[in-house]
């Protein structure tokens, strides 16, 4: 019984000092600064290596070094997205319009599932996949870990290899 002070002693004061170096762990992730954006603000830009038509407005990051990123992506009306892969975890949020999503090597719409706004899907790293809009203009949010890239399954389906 004459344990029991010395416990809550020793137990509070893992927890007090585990939240004191609570603020350093997170200064240390943010050490990129404060990020602040409202949808007015952001810079689309073209993202030939998904096709013609689509948008890109990197929020965090630099798709091409390695570290944390955030980006939205515009996808027109009736656009698609052949089987590719990325190389790192991506977790995808719907802002608005319907994001279909497949998981394959192989286009079959019909397995797709609808990600109405709101709708979050995780993908792992290296998981093949498709994707596609139909009558409206989609907007996705992307977070993941750079350097980032999308891998076309097929060469010949890279939107740069179609113009060719």
């Amino acid at each position: 019984m004459k344990l029991k002070p010395f416990y809550h002693v020793v137990t509070a004061t893992i927890f007090l000092g585990s939240l004191l170096t609570l603020p350093a762990v997170w200064t240390e992730a943010q050490a990129g600064g404060h990020i602040s954006v409202v949808p007015s603000e952001l810079k689309w830009n073209d993202a030939p290596g998904l096709g013609s038509g689509f948008k890109i407005a990197v929020i965090e990051g630099d798709l091409k070094a390695a570290g944390p990123l955030m980006m939205r992506i515009k996808i027109p009306a009736n656009a698609k997205i052949a089987p590719h892969t990325h190389p790192s975890l991506e977790h995808v949020t719907v802002l608005s319009g319907t994001f279909y999503l497949g998981i394959g090597e192989k286009v079959d719409a019909s397995n797709a599932r609808a990600y109405p706004a709101g709708g979050v899907v995780v993908i792992p790293q290296g998981m093949p996949m498709f994707a596609f809009a139909k009558d409206k203009e989609t907007i996705i949010q992307v977070h993941g870990i750079g350097p980032w890239a999308t891998n076309y399954l097929k060469p010949a389906d890279a939107p740069a290899a179609k113009k060719k």
